[in-house]
């Protein structure tokens, strides 16, 4: 199903949507950061490494971090030694903003209506590392906000609650905290760290990775992000993968769920990248890496230590390509022509996130829904299978008729599995994993 939708600054809430009693403001970037803060990131880096050359690079990291907003469930991370092993599992909001750089490389800043969050994704990382959901909520859904604090004068009270507005209207509202906290009343989940990613930070990750492999069923020229590209495979960094990323109307169905489609596809291709060419343990390309986010990120300030960046990058290293899900939030139409709103097969994602339970998504559900086609070339897509699977296979196949009989007569026991069940999704809902290639299509509607 298609939801057309408008281009970034054009959104608008739906006739009827309740005007908030105040405004929310975005934060003023201003203040020192508490030298302590620094000093302990710094060595908390240093003790890792114990190597001159890596205090230094602590020290540039360190320096390069921006001030950032204080969460709602920041207090979860109090005494959790390892932010990648959390009790439960972690969960990391990244937030892309539309906002125009200073330098009007991409259009007057003066000329913006409005700072919108185009890009929501919540990345959820498995207490045992063994599985990843990034689970994308577009922009155009309709939701409820809850009351947030006020970023710029939380002494004056909490900014009003609201209801029947579009999500990416929320950073302008209440910034990354309130964006936080409609995410996690949406889902049920708690939020402890996040971060706001602007224009040239996309353009810097790639880079930092050394471009990333996308693949294309038909050839693309879009002049409204400036992508133009043959068919076939390409290697896309700096501004020619924030392009890519931005490319709605010529890509896929044209829709904005299209371009999510198209996001995900390369996010995929990101995994694949970092860990086929082992970047994540390579500590030049992991300091390259750490340096691009803090420099073009705004992080929540318990995500403003290089050491927790390090922590989640190795849980992420730990973790089978073919366990790592992109998951569309699943929508129905909101009667408009424009907006979205959450479908009731929503709550399955909602609670797979809330039991840190891995996903299985249809693959079947991807044909008709913007994500392009399979790439040919690509080996079939296979879940994993390891070691310890081949082992249980092989002593289930010599296991004797008595010792099967044994088996059943033995009571059972109540004690918990010690691997949560996988959670089939519901085939509305669309996605796919880290080890599937996906081609985007033109599209010429």
């Amino acid at each position: 199903m298609e939801h057309q939708t408008e281009e970034p600054g054009d959104a608008a809430a739906p006739v009827g949507a309740p005007e908030p009693t105040r405004h929310g403001r975005l934060p003023r970037h201003t203040g020192p950061r508490a030298t302590l803060k620094l000093v302990a990131s710094v060595v908390a880096v240093v003790a890792v490494s114990a190597t001159a050359v890596a205090a230094y690079a602590a020290v540039d990291l360190v320096g390069s971090v921006k001030q950032g907003a204080s969460l709602a469930s920041e207090d979860m991370l109090a005494g959790v030694p390892d932010i990648g092993a959390m009790d439960g599992g972690l969960n990391f909001l990244l937030v892309g903003s539309d906002k125009r750089p200073a330098d009007g490389s991409f259009g007057d800043p003066e000329e913006d209506s409005g700072i919108l969050n185009d890009v929501n994704m919540l990345l959820h990382v498995s207490q045992d590392h063994s599985h990843v959901e990034v689970v994308s909520f577009p922009r155009d859904m309709i939701v409820p906000v809850p009351e947030c604090p006020d970023p710029v004068d939380p002494a004056s009270g909490p900014l009003s609650a609201m209801s029947g507005v579009p999500l990416n209207s929320v950073l302008e509202h209440g910034g990354l905290t309130c964006i936080a906290m409609t995410i996690e009343q949406l889902t049920g989940t708690k939020i402890p760290v996040a971060g706001v990613v602007e224009f040239k930070g996309v353009a810097a990750l790639s880079e930092a990775v050394g471009g990333v492999e996308v693949c294309l069923a038909d050839p693309i020229d879009d002049r409204d992000s400036g992508l133009k590209l043959s068919a076939g495979t390409h290697s896309i960094k700096g501004f020619e993968a924030l392009a890519f990323l931005r490319t709605r109307k010529a890509a896929n169905d044209g829709s904005d769920l299209g371009r999510i489609a198209s996001q995900q596809a390369f996010l995929a291709s990101l995994a694949r990248t970092l860990q086929s060419s082992g970047t994540l343990s390579d500590p030049v390309k992991l300091y390259s890496i750490a340096k691009a986010v803090l420099s073009n990120m705004e992080l929540s300030k318990e995500l403003q230590n290089p050491a927790r960046l390090m922590s989640i990058a190795r849980a992420l290293q730990d973790t089978d390509l073919s366990k790592i899900a992109f998951v569309q939030y699943p929508t129905a139409d909101y009667g408009d022509g424009v907006h979205v709103q959450p479908a009731e097969s929503a709550e399955v994602v909602n609670l797979a996130l809330q039991e840190d339970r891995p996903v299985v998504i249809d693959p079947s559900a991807n044909d008709n829904a913007g994500y392009g086609t399979a790439d040919p070339s690509a080996p079939a897509v296979e879940q994993a299978t390891t070691d310890a699977d081949a082992e249980t296979v092989t002593a289930d196949e010599a296991q004797s008729a008595d010792d099967e009989q044994a088996a059943e007569e033995a009571p059972a026991s109540d004690a918990p599995a010690t691997t949560p069940a996988e959670e089939q999704l519901p085939p509305d809902v669309t996605g796919l994993t880290g080890n599937e290639v996906r081609c985007v299509t033109g599209n010429s509607d």
